[in-house]
């Protein structure tokens, strides 16, 4: 079985700025990778090129074994890549459902056929149902996204990324923002996204003991470069990381 993702010496340069140089990884199905570095690392620059903000300066992408390394942002979502940011991306002024709604509408495609229009529109509403009630936002439909507490919008991007039928998940700090009583309650919501939903999920987290508890395997970035990619305990272990990280906030 091919990998779910796959990046070949991925390198990305702006204004004569080296930001990421020759990163190889290969994620495979249903895997929660946890990316880890300090600020300035690449990470996020990372997910800017596997989400199509950003076009590398040499390298390929690859999802399963199409090469997407070209696509629009807009392509890569239908084939199936979604991303959360680090400030909350919902549209503040809609409904919850209309949200999540969008999002599936987008999945199940448009047609010029209005019976088919209106059977799409059905299915739309009914896949954003099931979504806000597997995030726990049932009966909150008509709710304005604009008034949720910050955990909460948390949760309804998520929702939003099940309706969109995403395989690959990049989650840029979900954290980021959340007070601490509310921590445990996300992480849970992101271990189902592959114990339950069988996703693939790419996390960028600056909290350790979430990124320990999650990932079945750790990437850590230095100075745009791939320094170790290995389990938890071998991440942990390596003098390299303990000396470079370890105690410095990552």
């Amino acid at each position: 079985m091919s990998a779910a993702l796959t990046v070949s010496d991925l390198s990305l340069a702006i204004g004569g700025a080296k930001i990421l140089d020759g990163i190889n990884l290969e994620v495979s199905r249903h895997e929660t990778l946890g990316i880890i570095g300090p600020n300035g690392a690449g990470k996020t620059s990372l997910f800017n090129l596997l989400s199509g903000l950003l076009a590398p300066t040499r390298g390929t992408i690859h999802l399963g074994a199409t090469d997407i390394t070209q696509f629009s942002p807009f392509n890569r979502a239908k084939a199936g890549i979604a991303r959360t940011f680090q400030t909350s991306s919902v549209f503040n002024n809609l409904t919850l459902l209309e949200n999540v709604r969008i999002a599936a509408q987008a999945n199940l495609g448009r047609s010029m056929n209005l019976t088919r229009n209106a059977y799409t529109f059905k299915e739309a509403v009914e896949l954003a149902h099931q979504s806000l009630e597997q995030l726990g936002l049932k009966g909150r439909e008509n709710q304005v996204a604009g008034s949720l507490s910050h955990g909460d919008k948390r949760r309804l991007e998520i929702a939003i990324i099940l309706a969109s039928k995403a395989e690959i998940i990049l989650l840029d700090e979900p954290m980021a923002g959340l007070s601490v009583e509310h921590v445990p309650e996300l992480v849970e919501i992101i271990r189902s996204l592959v114990a339950v939903h069988e996703k693939t999920v790419l996390i960028v987290e600056h909290h350790m003991d979430v990124i320990l508890g999650l990932a079945d395997r750790i990437a850590v970035l230095n100075y745009g470069e791939l320094v170790v990619c290995d389990s938890p305990d071998k991440v942990i272990a390596n003098p390299a990381v303990q000396s470079a990280y370890l105690g410095v906030g990552l």
